[in-house]
């Protein structure tokens, strides 16, 4: 049988403020779930400074190891959103000011001041890119080839996601069931691991929890095989209900 093509992105997050824990980043989250939606699976995440080499550096391992890469924060007006000149010197092509984003940021600020020298920064592109809509601000995110560059900012970079939607070359998406167990995980590995290998279509993850002052774990089952998946949940609460153990749904 054919081994069935899976798709995979890398995602680097961009700035000094995630590293330093001033901002919490949600774009993980996000990129990932809306990943799967499309049937790319995120593969890899680096968190990079505010650094021309770094941002470089992390892109051309990301996306050499990637079938898509895509990166967030970094492409506001400021003089510390580097993202477009680091991505740019990755790619080794020129930045240069793409005429369609200008022309929408003249329009978004026509009645808030006009476009400045701050401004213009946001229509400036890795040479050979095309725009990513962004219907909330006006200022398009960016995508040469398979690289994605996205805002910071996470309800902007969610509409960026929006306007992507079904133009990926992906795989069938990736499908979940959540069981929860009132046991230690370390007292039911054994059963979690020959649940499976006996369904070799489907992962089980293991996260532990203490709630309630009980000890206990979530399992995800994950598979692109619906029927395969509820086979695997299935086989699972039955051993650990053979096992004596209490299941429940998501605890």
């Amino acid at each position: 049988m054919t081994q069935e093509r899976i798709w995979t992105a890398g995602l680097v997050v961009i700035g000094d403020e995630i590293l330093s824990g001033r901002t919490q980043d949600r774009n993980v989250a996000q990129v990932g779930i809306w990943l799967n939606l499309q049937g790319i699976r995120l593969a890899e995440v680096r968190v990079v400074p505010d650094d021309m080499e770094r941002i470089a550096e992390a892109v051309n391992a990301l996306r050499a190891a990637n079938d898509y890469l895509f990166t967030t924060g970094g492409i506001g007006p400021t003089h510390d959103d580097i993202t477009v000149d680091a991505i740019a010197a990755a790619l080794e092509v020129e930045v240069v000011v793409h005429p369609k984003a200008r022309a929408l940021l003249e329009a978004y600020y026509q009645s808030r001041g006009g476009v400045t020298e701050a401004r213009l920064r946001m229509a400036r592109v890795p040479e050979g890119a095309e725009l990513i809509e962004n219907s909330l601000s006006g200022a398009p995110g960016i995508r040469h080839d398979k690289v994605f560059i996205l805002a910071g900012v996470p309800h902007i970079a969610t509409l960026m996601l929006e306007a992507l939607s079904g133009q990926l070359e992906g795989g069938r998406p990736l499908l979940s069931r959540t069981i929860g167990c009132w046991a230690a995980e370390s007292e039911v590995a054994g059963l979690l691991g020959e649940t499976e290998r006996a369904h070799p279509a489907c992962q089980i993850g293991s996260y532990p929890f203490f709630k309630q002052g009980k000890v206990g774990a979530n399992f995800v089952i994950r598979s692109t095989e619906e029927g395969a998946l509820e086979a695997c949940a299935s086989d699972l609460i039955a051993r650990l209900e053979g096992a004596g153990r209490e299941v429940a749904g998501e605890i």
